[in-house]
């Protein structure tokens, strides 16, 4: 049986769900949610797998990001293992490119993957996106330099946005 593992991650904005397989990371939660959320999420890209809390399995996702959290990693070194359609992979890739500390918007993103047509395609694509942070989807923000949906809140995207300008 195929197995996801599951730990948590606590910093200044409360706690995580991290979750990873073999392969790599395949999901980090919402800030303070419930253990529900991974439930539901999971059903679909890994449909059949068990979880299991393993600390020792995510010692090191856990680690950089709680570096990342605390504005002492700019650049992560960690294995991810997402599924999608080939247009959430294309515009996940994309967002894996932008440099830390920088923002960009959606239609530069759907001009980046050859598709500029597709601005609300590229802002589900990102509303999609399981791995805040390390597909780091908080970067971008609305054309007009506003902040925009975010799956784990604004006040979280705001918060991931200041870390990086410190």
């Amino acid at each position: 049986m195929d197995i996801l593992y599951v730990d948590t991650i606590t910093y200044a904005q409360g706690t995580m769900y991290i979750v990873a397989s073999e392969e790599g990371l395949v999901y980090i939660g919402t800030p303070n949610a419930p253990f529900d959320e991974v439930e539901v999420w999971a059903k679909k890209p890994f449909k059949g797998y068990s979880f299991e809390v393993n600390k020792e399995k995510l010692e090191l996702y856990v680690k950089q990001l709680t570096a990342y959290l605390n504005g002492q990693l700019t650049e992560f070194d960690l294995p991810v293992h997402v599924k999608g359609t080939a247009f959430q992979l294309a515009v996940w890739d994309a967002l894996k490119a932008l440099p830390y500390g920088t923002t960009t918007s959606y239609s530069a993103i759907a001009q980046g993957i050859g598709n500029p047509k597709a601005v609300r395609a590229v802002g589900s694509a990102i509303g999609a996106n399981p791995i805040l942070a390390i597909i780091p989807c908080h970067r971008v923000i609305g054309k007009n330099g506003k902040l925009t949906g975010f799956r784990s809140g604004l006040a979280m995207k705001e918060f991931l946005l200041q870390l990086e300008r410190a």
